[in-house]
């Protein structure tokens, strides 16, 4: 575990906070033709799009090679461990080991949590983005995808009913609606929903981005699908509408942006960059933060099937219906044909390696709002590392520091950031996650971040890993199939606020792991619930495994939403609280 050097530090100090503008497309004349004799120019890779070519042509070879299970990883068969691999590519297969149990386990383990409700078929086996509304004494429940949107009166947690629900519902044979992951232009992306002051009514902000999954599987192979992402036939952006209603019929679209800040007119298929990915860090006020590679020079990036490396963009939100750019920021290592950002990315040990994700996959964290006197975030940088920001003048941001960790792929690494705790211990925790099935990658540990000095982040200590529950048919995790690490934490807009002491994460085939972290630097796992995993007679063999991908917390009911490649549990834990089994004593988002 290391930070960046002085060097880089410095560096990256003066390129942290720039403006789109300062960095114009190095390839304005395109790439060179080859020779008239037909000879090959040395060191020319034969791929026809030059973003990728002069990535290519900067960074070595490192592809991982694949490792043999049982042999470079597996059980200990005199210990009962797991031994991890050191470096994996990505696969979209599984990859059993000896001593992996040949069925899903059927079990569900539980500590300190109580099962309320569990709503079978309400999401798809793969994602899940949450938000909640109050309207006229109703609590709603958004469960939602690009391919999917169910909304849920959840009232009474206990008792849920699905009041609207578009796309496709999943059963063993697959979902009732094929979704082309190619072709969709009207969805709901990554959301956030919060109060408009000036609006006097609550305001949806969604992210529209390219689709990380179904349209491409390896960019160094298929130009015509790198090519089709270059014109993507949808927005690169977000959009915002006002919300007279909890249904999609009562929402007014007030404004739609694109990300491409360098050319704000341009129209959907010309549109440069990635578009905001997931969901917005917004509150209501002035300012809100989306992650967007603006442009295709952010490009270093090593992910097999993305073209970008994401930033992040302040946006003035004073009025709602007209969103105002306020500035880019970027870390070094991210910025094709700037040399100061190739050589930090060169110094980075992935470089080369066509595996790993860099860039942002979140927006910068925030432990309080700008317009509130928030002064300090906190972004996530996949396998760039970590990194302080100080943006008490959000149109001028300041990179303050970053700290990286030894390598960890496959896999996502530094992926998001928990700052429920900053404000308390000055302590943040963060992880990536697994994409690789059958832990067929590096463990994906939750750091714990010194963050008390925000100029010189430092890792303080890792989470520990979920204890096997007694009487379980396995002696490790991996040994359940599937996915095994944390996902995320929590997310932004939950109702209520962060509970101190308490974190919640979601762990895929191990559910979700409560964490005791009232002294962030020794935490200890205070709860957890494990369910049954889901098997083909409720699902396609391809989607099982998944267990518990997604986790939203109603601080304000102490009622946890986990949800699996099967469906939506509702959870009670006294470490929050007994739950409120009716409508909240406030209405949310906050009037």
């Amino acid at each position: 575990m290391h930070r960046l050097s002085p060097r880089i530090q410095h560096a990256a100090t003066a390129l942290a906070a720039i403006l789109v503008a300062a960095f114009p497309p190095a390839w304005a004349a395109g790439p060179s033709a080859p020779p008239a004799t037909g000879q090959a120019t040395p060191g020319t890779p034969n791929v026809k799009d030059r973003y990728l070519a002069d990535w290519l042509r900067l960074t070595p070879e490192r592809r991982p090679a694949p490792l043999k299970p049982g042999v470079d990883y597996g059980m200990d068969p005199a210990t009962g461990r797991f031994i991890w691999p050191k470096a994996t590519p990505e696969v979209h297969e599984g990859q059993p080991f000896p001593g992996e149990m040949t069925s899903w386990d059927k079990n569900s383990y539980a500590k300190n949590v109580k099962v309320l409700a569990f709503y079978p078929g309400v999401n798809s086996p793969f994602h899940a983005w949450n938000n909640i509304i109050d309207f006229e004494g109703k609590r709603y429940l958004y469960i939602h995808d690009r391919d999917y949107l169910r909304i849920m009166d959840v009232t009474d947690p206990a008792n849920g009913k699905i009041v609207f629900s578009s796309g496709g519902v999943w059963g063993p044979k697959g979902p009732s609606e094929w979704y082309d992951a190619a072709n969709v232009k009207d969805y709901l992306g990554g959301a956030t929903i919060a109060w408009s002051k000036k609006l006097g009514k609550p305001v949806l902000v969604a992210s529209y981005e390219i689709g990380r999954y179904g349209l491409m599987s390896e960019k160094l192979d298929e130009p015509d699908k790198v090519a089709a992402q270059r014109s993507y036939n949808s927005l690169k952006g977000f959009k915002v509408f006002a919300m007279d209603g909890p249904l999609p019929s009562q929402w007014r679209l007030l404004a739609t942006r694109t990300t491409d800040v360098r050319h704000p007119d341009a129209p959907i298929g010309q549109q440069q960059g990635s578009g905001s990915l997931d969901a917005p860090e917004y509150y209501g006020g002035k300012y809100m933060i989306v992650a967007a590679a603006p442009d295709d020079t952010y490009a270093l990036t090593e992910y097999p099937n993305y073209l970008y490396s994401p930033g992040y963009q302040v946006w003035d939100m004073s009025d709602p219906a007209d969103p105002v750019f306020v500035s880019q920021i970027a870390v070094p290592g991210q910025i094709l044909g700037n040399p100061e950002h190739e050589s930090a990315y060169l110094m980075n040990p992935r470089a080369g390696n066509r595996t790993s994700w860099m860039g942002a996959r979140n927006p910068i964290f925030l432990p309080k709002a700008l317009e509130d006197g928030g002064k300090i975030g906190f972004g996530a940088m996949g396998g760039l590392g970590i990194y302080a920001f100080d943006l008490s003048n959000p149109a001028k941001p300041r990179m303050l520091s970053g700290v990286n960790t030894p390598p960890s792929f496959a896999g996502t690494e530094f992926d998001n950031a928990d700052v429920s705790q900053y404000a308390r211990t000055g302590y943040v925790f963060t992880n990536g996650y697994p994409m690789n099935r059958d832990c067929y990658e590096p463990y994906k540990d939750i750091f714990v971040i010194d963050a008390r000095d925000p100029s010189n982040l430092k890792v303080a200590a890792k989470m520990p890993e979920p204890e096997v529950p007694k009487g379980a048919p396995f002696t490790h995790f991996c040994q359940r199939g599937g996915n095994y690490g944390p996902k995320r934490a929590n997310a932004i807009g939950q109702p209520g606020q962060w509970r101190q002491g308490i974190v919640p994460y979601s762990f895929y085939n191990a559910g979700v792991q409560i964490y005791d972290v009232k002294d962030p630097a020794k935490p200890t796992i205070a709860g957890y619930f494990v369910p049954a995993l889901a098997d083909e007679t409720q699902l396609p063999k391809y989607t099982l495994g998944k267990g518990i991908f997604a986790i939203y917390t109603e601080y304000d009911r102490n009622i946890i939403w986990a949800l699996a490649e099967n469906g939506a549990y509702a959870l009670s834990t006294p470490l929050l609280g007994e739950p409120v089994l009716g409508a909240p004593a406030r209405p949310w988002p906050h009037r």
